[in-house]
């Protein structure tokens, strides 16, 4: 009778484990799911954020491209107003208009020819290389009168507008 009650225990305990065991397994689905679930919302959040992100972004480039015209268009007024006044500096109480001549630059535009009839002064020989020194090449056409070299062009510098605003203290 002892055997019998001790393997009707050892039934109820094994029976009382896999319930307990089913129970586990399907607590642990559930928990899966639920992460699921939220994680898809976690997703969800992410990307009307993000959808939100760009519709602000498209608002603002069209706010601030209407600014932006009315700006360069403020700035070409004083750009004229500068180059009407003939001076090169006016400092005012707001910021500072500036014209200033750019220096002149130069171009190889065909390099064979120019090596044809190019001085030593106008190159810098490195070993194994032969290449255009523009510096002296523009200090020779200056010298010359703008004598042209073959093979080489010199573009001229352009005047630059320049306005810095006090407030801000930067160059533009």
């Amino acid at each position: 009778m002892q055997t019998e009650i001790t393997n009707f225990l050892d039934e109820l305990l094994a029976e009382a484990e896999s319930k307990e065991n089913q129970q586990s397994e399907a607590y642990a689905d559930l928990l899966i799911s639920e992460v699921g679930k939220l994680e898809a919302e976690i997703a969800k959040h992410f990307k009307t954020a993000e959808e939100e992100i760009n519709i602000i972004k498209e608002w603002s480039l069209k706010k601030n491209s209407v600014i932006q015209e009315r700006a360069n268009l403020l700035r070409l007024k004083l750009e004229n107003f500068i180059k009407e006044s003939g001076k090169k500096t006016i400092d005012l109480a707001n910021g500072t208009l500036k014209m200033r001549k750019m220096s002149d630059k130069v171009e190889i535009t065909d390099m064979e020819t120019f090596l044809a009839n190019a001085n030593s002064q106008m190159l810098t020989v490195i070993p194994e290389q032969v290449k255009a020194d523009l510096t002296k090449i523009k200090a020779y056409l200056k010298m010359t009168g703008g004598k042209p070299i073959a093979g080489v062009t010199l573009l001229e510098g352009k005047e630059e507008f320049r306005l810095t605003l006090k407030s801000q203290e930067t160059k533009e």
